[in-house]
């Protein structure tokens, strides 16, 4: 029995940027992100309402030690009620601030290290049907212990956050169990995981490397 859909060839497998054409009806303006809600015109001349969160994105940081184990955070998310484990990672919130700097950054402030070498993983739309966000994780390695950025204090939940380190195939056994939840944990381990077996590490994006969804963002 044939199975609907039709083969997309290798050429045709990216996302494509496009807008159908939308009136805003609605936005509440928050601290950190706004709730929209958009009223959208379908291609065949339908409309629709959609609302989300416009997000300012992020980065996160997969931190591999020459141990093989990976440096994650434990921090309390009050949506959700737990103490999640996540990687290092933060809002690109400072305008204009260069993506691998701002990585740089958070893994200081977070984790109070410093990496010699730095790869693109991975660029993921966080919940492209609910919000705007935008991340892209790093690979870092060859990693040092440095202090926080002069007058960076930890507040609020992270103040409570603990470093720990993990092995990489602990954390692959703990997505797959259930246990370990965070969205940007798992693409990450799941993705360096899938690097390290392939022999994919050095092949890796430099930090340079275009992201899609911020030059449309941004308008680059």
């Amino acid at each position: 029995m044939s199975l609907p859909g039709t083969e997309i060839s290798a050429e045709e497998l990216h996302d494509v940027a496009v807008t159908w054409p939308m009136r805003r009806v609605d936005e509440v303006r928050g601290r950190v992100m706004d709730f929209v809600t958009d009223e959208v015109r379908t291609p065949d001349g339908h409309t629709m309402v959609r609302e989300y969160l416009a997000h300012p994105g992020g980065v996160a940081v997969i931190a591999l030690g020459d141990d093989g184990r990976i440096a994650v955070v434990t921090q309390y998310r009050h949506p959700v009620g737990f103490t999640v484990v996540e990687p290092p990672a933060g809002l690109l919130d400072v305008a204009g601030e260069d993506y691998l700097l701002a990585a740089q950054r958070e893994l200081a402030e977070e984790a109070e290290l410093a990496a010699r070498d730095w790869r693109v993983l991975v660029d993921i739309f966080s919940s492209p049907g609910g919000s705007s966000e935008s991340l892209r994780i790093f690979l870092a390695r060859g990693l040092t212990q440095v202090p926080r950025p002069d007058g960076f204090v930890l507040g609020g939940e992270e103040a409570h956050m603990q470093l720990r380190w993990a092995r990489v195939d602990d954390l692959v056994e703990g997505i797959f169990a259930g246990q370990l939840q965070n969205p940007t944990l798992a693409v990450g381990v799941l993705a360096l995981h899938s690097a390290i077996r392939d022999g994919r590490l050095d092949l890796l994006r430099t930090p340079s490397a275009p992201w899609a969804a911020r030059a449309v963002r941004e308008g680059r």
